[in-house]
């Protein structure tokens, strides 16, 4: 693998992962359209861990807050943090075991360009039709028990590629009232073990070359700029631009499944 490519990946991750338009499909749309055929099956995953170190240092004092607050909640003081941690360790367990699942057992059938066209599509528009018809009352920490397993469990869905993580967890939020900015947030917050613990899980395939440490730290600066832009453009934007061109990206990979 070149360090350009590990570049160009890095980028691509940073920019992709932490909105809502699927790095999963575009990491495997570029190798494919330019016939990078030595990207090791690793690679993503470590792009991967670039953004996981981008919401962690973004969202350090929030995690501190969260940790601190759930270790205090299991001694007894119900506060709100602790209750907040509880509910993103519980609504994550569900989707961390499917998708486990999906990852081991689907995802030679996954990765097809038509598949990922048709989940880039589908997602588009369910995102444009939920983000423009829901109501946006809830603030994150306002979060019922409910509310965030079912968050958590539409995870699942991200394990296609195509449909993405951030994608399904801020439309889910969006679904159940959550302001447009809350959703984004929470989505990134608990997406963290999930990433964490499939790092964790291909650690020992890493390669810790020149290009894995390009590539990690460009996801990593990009995923922090992208952070902070997206949480300050929904304040009074909305989802519609992600939407749109998510079905733009699906219609030109579907033709390009077909031509080639």
């Amino acid at each position: 693998m070149l360090t350009l490519q590990a570049l160009i990946l890095g980028i691509v991750q940073g920019l992709t992962e932490l909105l809502p338009i699927s790095s999963s499909a575009h990491l495997f749309i570029i190798p494919w359209i330019f016939n990078w055929n030595s990207i090791p099956n690793w690679f993503d995953v470590a792009l991967h861990f670039g953004t996981l170190l981008a919401i962690g240092l973004f969202f350090f004092k929030d995690w501190v807050k969260l940790i601190k607050g759930g270790y205090q909640y299991v001694r007894g003081n119900k506060n709100l943090d602790g209750k907040l941690f509880w509910y993103i360790v519980i609504a994550t367990i569900p989707g961390g075991l499917i998708g486990a699942l999906l990852d081991k057992y689907g995802q030679e059938f996954l990765t097809k360009p038509v598949i990922i066209a048709i989940a880039l599509i589908i997602m588009g528009v369910i995102l444009y039709y939920v983000d423009k018809n829901s109501k946006s009352e809830i603030k994150y920490k306002d979060l019922t028990l409910k509310q965030t397993f079912l968050i958590g469990i539409s995870q699942v869905l991200a394990f296609i590629p195509g449909v993405s993580r951030s994608g399904v967890t801020m439309t889910m939020g969006r679904f159940l009232g959550l302001t447009r900015a809350a959703a984004a947030r929470f989505s990134f917050l608990l997406s963290a073990p999930i990433v964490l613990g499939a790092v964790i899980l291909k650690l020992k395939d890493f390669t810790f070359n020149f290009p894995f440490i390009v590539g990690v730290l460009a996801s990593f600066i990009v995923g922090i700029l992208v952070i902070k832009f997206l949480l300050e453009y929904l304040r009074k934007g909305s989802f519609k631009v992600f939407a749109v061109y998510r079905v733009v990206l699906g219609v030109i990979v579907l033709l390009l499944a077909i031509i080639i």
